[in-house]
């Protein structure tokens, strides 16, 4: 049987936070706008490499994006409502207008930004667009199209990803003033995926990546069921295009029966976060349909336990040997994971650095599955390993600690019974601190003045010793205080100048956290 190795998507930022530094450049122009397209291109390229490097049968492609791939996929569909029209002739300015609001006093342009809304149960945000009555759309950006023949010219076997269609108004709102649903406008959107995917198809596609990530939700079938069969009918008419349909961050559990039997030639399972789907996928979806199997955690920071894992691996191929090919990748977009742990080697401990797994590190992981269902043999020393280090975590003192269960186990009732009655605390507590009615203060930290962050700067570098630093940080904590009193406030803060971060600082005055030098 093939075993396609693949990934959903990369982190697009950089191993030394590259995207960053061009949009912030460009943002205060300092970069221009070729100089962004350029080095956005570049890191493309590095990605894809770094991909390819590892053995991945074929790379995702479109998955890249200067601020939010929602944002992307609204903005390729001409859904730009008509305040951010005016900016840059509806151009790259007007995109980041959109994602972040623009102020220029010297041009007459004050808008704000998109919504911005959680994107499902994980910490990243995306732009939510607006759909108006009027709503026209159009194919405004053939990004997609662009990428892939970028891959596609440095040799690379590439999958273009898309937002889909239901997904992209399912997550949608309706614009202010407007009365009509998104979802609504399912029917004037369809042509836009058409004509894209005509255009992929032109360009030498084979594949496409359709992410329909509302497919993880508790759907109503009568709203949804027409709304995906109605688009996916039209998609199935484009010739020698065939389409991966993508759901993640769950199961798709009463949508999987429906879903098995749209006109598409693939069906991604997420089975870290939907396991429970996988003996009904067996059984539903067809055998001339590719199983994409999501195998590899693509949300957190572990190692997979890589027997547990081709153990589901094999059932699947099993049960599949006579059918269309079984794909490995990740769960979701790596998207959500650092780039990779290859900067961390000498700053982390070299237990801690055998727990964990970033992008680069899954991508190998996902080599290793596939390789290991053709030839065991072949990655042996690689899953002995991964063997070691997982158990290693779980038997770690320094994960489980045996004198905390302990004390865990030795609660009982009087534990959570306060000792003294709130009324009784509160006497004391105004006998002790004799505040007014109304006690006045700033709660919290001061403002990290330039001093204070030249001084860190300093120390981090050697430049200024620590007793000097101390010394340093003691004069402006002593300066802080004596504003307050002078100012007349009844409870004093310190200012927290030794502090770079609350939880960072906090974190690293406890046992149990680690601090990563470039965990982005």
């Amino acid at each position: 049987m093939s075993i396609k190795s693949t990934i959903l998507g990369f982190p697009r930022m950089g191993s030394d936070r590259q995207l960053k530094k061009l949009v912030e450049g460009f943002w205060s122009g300092k970069v221009t706008e070729q100089e962004l397209a350029e080095g956005s291109k570049q890191l493309r390229a590095d990605h894809w490499a770094l991909q390819a490097s590892y053995g991945l049968t074929e790379v995702p492609v479109g998955d890249f994006s200067y601020y939010d791939h929602v944002l992307d996929a609204a903005f390729a569909a001409g859904i730009i409502p008509e305040r951010y029209q005016q900016v840059d002739n509806a151009g790259t300015q007007a995109y980041f207008a959109m994602g972040r609001g623009l102020q220029n006093k010297s041009i007459g342009i004050d808008v704000p930004s998109l919504e911005m809304k959680k994107w499902f149960d994980t910490n990243y945000h995306y732009m939510v667009p607006e759909v108006a009555d009027n709503q026209v759309f159009s194919l405004h950006s053939t990004k997609v199209v662009d990428e892939f023949k970028e891959a596609k010219a440095l040799g690379y076997a590439a999958r273009p990803v898309v937002l889909g269609p239901v997904s992209l108004l399912a997550l949608s709102k309706t614009a202010k003033g407007s009365s009509t649903k998104p979802l609504d406008h399912l029917a004037s959107l369809i042509p836009v995926y058409v004509e894209l995917f005509g255009q992929l198809a032109a360009a030498g596609a084979e594949w496409v990546q359709v992410d329909e990530p509302v497919l993880s939700l508790d759907l109503d079938a009568a709203v949804y069921q027409p709304a995906f069969a109605q688009a996916y009918a039209e998609f199935a008419q484009i010739s020698g295009l065939k389409y991966l349909l993508t759901s993640y961050f769950g199961r798709l559990g009463d949508n999987l029966s429906w879903a098995a039997t749209l006109p598409v030639h693939g069906i991604h399972l997420d089975l870290v976060r939907g396991a429970a789907d996988l003996d009904s996928a067996l059984e539903v979806i067809p055998a001339d349909k590719v199983i994409s199997a999501g195998l590899i955690n693509g949300r957190n920071i572990w190692k997979a336990n890589l027997d547990k894992q081709l153990a589901t691996l094999a059932k699947i191929t099993s049960a599949r040997q006579s059918a269309a090919p079984v794909w490995v990748s990740s769960s979701c977009s790596l998207l959500h994971s650092p780039h990779s742990l290859k900067p961390e080697a000498g700053h982390l401990d070299e237990e801690t650095l055998g727990w964990l797994s970033f992008a680069e590190e899954k991508v190998e992981e996902i080599t290793i599955l596939a390789a290991a269902i053709a030839d065991r043999d072949s990655v042996a020393k690689q899953l002995q390993r991964n063997a070691a280090n997982v158990l290693s975590r779980q038997q770690s003192e320094r994960i489980t600690r045996p004198a905390v269960q302990q004390r865990l186990a030795a609660l009982d009732e009087s534990s959570y019974t306060r000792q003294a009655a709130f009324n009784v605390r509160q006497a004391v507590q105004r006998d002790t601190l004799k505040l007014p009615l109304f006690p006045t203060t700033t709660i919290g930290s001061f403002p990290q003045t330039a001093e204070v962050r030249k001084a860190r700067a300093q120390f981090r570098k050697g430049a200024l010793s620590q007793e000097e630093y101390l010394q340093f940080l003691d004069v402006e904590t002593r300066k802080c205080i004596e504003w307050q009193d002078e100012a007349g406030l009844d409870v004093l803060v310190h200012g927290e100048f030794e502090r770079t971060d609350m939880v960072e600082f906090f974190g690293e005055h406890l046992e149990g956290f680690v601090f990563t030098k470039r965990g982005w």
